[in-house]
């Protein structure tokens, strides 16, 4: 009997040491284990394991910031060899495993874009590798071609080269402005449109204040008077994909004035009983609280630092463990 529970003690110290050594694997080595391929592609667990351009741009940002060049390596081949399109240099934006043919939308998605791009730049000044350089200046010349536009006497970004261009009004989607790149681009190219995006990208977003909320919601209609509207084919929500604004936002500028409008309503809130999404027309609140990366958007615009982790929870699919790295990210200047 002793010896069994002697042995049973060993058991219950042991389980208590290795619960204790995956909960300390930092967020990136979680990250890879759950969503990253053998062949470099980055499962989207929340979508069917679909593959998109936006997870492969998330995950080698995120490889570059932890110095794991292997994996940027294998992601972005991957990338170049699958999802590139060779009429304009940009990239398809959805691969379906299993499908025939597995890339299911030969539209580019413009955030993707940027994305990859944006990692190649940071990987290529990182490890001094000027094929990565090249590309980087290659895909960014590919989107200032097909995705930046003019209109309304702004310069936006379209979110992807065939569909938002209406003629009367043009459809964005704001959490596309992915202001950090933008500098970048910037930086290295001299081009002055990628700051006129920055300058008129913020101003837009401070006309997208819609209902008593004040928010804008994920997709938007510019129309051709400078007026903006919601996006009529989507519901009129501040929602999964505007969660992304002020994350950009802030990784941007911490102490940007466009941060105000998602602190005060998010101040409203207890933190564990803030609503995932809200309709900004009928003021409609999702009926379940926001959890994991919406959290840590959350916590990033609010400057709630000891809510910031890069440790991922059991539960999370690739979307919120995504948001969760990219806010510790932002945070730490990475």
């Amino acid at each position: 009997m002793l010896k069994n529970m002697v042995n049973a003690g060993w058991l219950v110290v042991a389980m208590m040491v290795g619960m204790a050594q995956a909960q300390a694997a930092d967020g990136w080595s979680s990250f890879k284990s759950r969503y990253l391929a053998s062949d470099g592609r980055i499962q989207d667990t929340g979508n069917k394991n679909i593959s998109h351009t936006e997870g492969q741009g998330y995950a080698m940002l995120m490889a570059v910031a932890n110095n794991d060049r292997d994996s940027f390596e294998r992601m972005w081949h991957w990338t170049e060899q699958t999802l590139k399109n060779p009429n304009n240099q940009l990239f398809y934006w959805r691969y379906t495993p299993g499908a025939t043919p597995a890339i299911t939308d030969k539209n580019n998605a413009s955030d993707g874009d940027v994305l990859i791009a944006w990692a190649l730049l940071k990987g290529g000044e990182k490890w001094r590798e000027s094929r990565w350089l090249k590309a980087s200046d290659e895909i960014q010349r590919a989107i200032l071609a097909h995705n930046v536009i003019t209109f309304a006497n702004v310069t936006v970004m379209l979110p992807g080269a065939q569909g938002f261009n209406k003629n009367s009004y043009v459809v964005l989607n704001p959490s596309y402005f992915l202001f950090p790149a933008w500098r970048d681009f910037a930086r290295r190219s001299h081009l002055q449109v990628w700051n006129k995006l920055i300058d008129d990208g913020m101003a837009l977003l401070g006309e997208m204040r819609f209902g008593d909320s004040g928010l804008p919601t994920d997709w938007v209609a510019l129309n051709a008077d400078g007026s903006m509207a919601p996006a009529t084919n989507w519901a009129p929500r501040f929602s999964y994909d505007a969660i992304r604004i002020p994350l950009y936002v802030a990784w941007y500028d911490k102490q940007s004035l466009q941060l105000v409008p998602y602190q005060h309503f998010w101040m409203q809130f207890n933190r564990m009983q803030t609503p995932a999404w809200i309709d900004v027309l009928s003021n409609n609140k999702a009926p379940y609280s926001m959890a994991g990366g919406l959290l840590a958007v959350r916590d990033l615009t609010l400057d709630n630092v000891s809510g910031l982790t890069d440790r991922l929870d059991p539960q999370e699919d690739y979307y919120s463990a995504s948001l969760k790295l990219l806010a510790w990210m932002a945070y730490n200047g990475l």
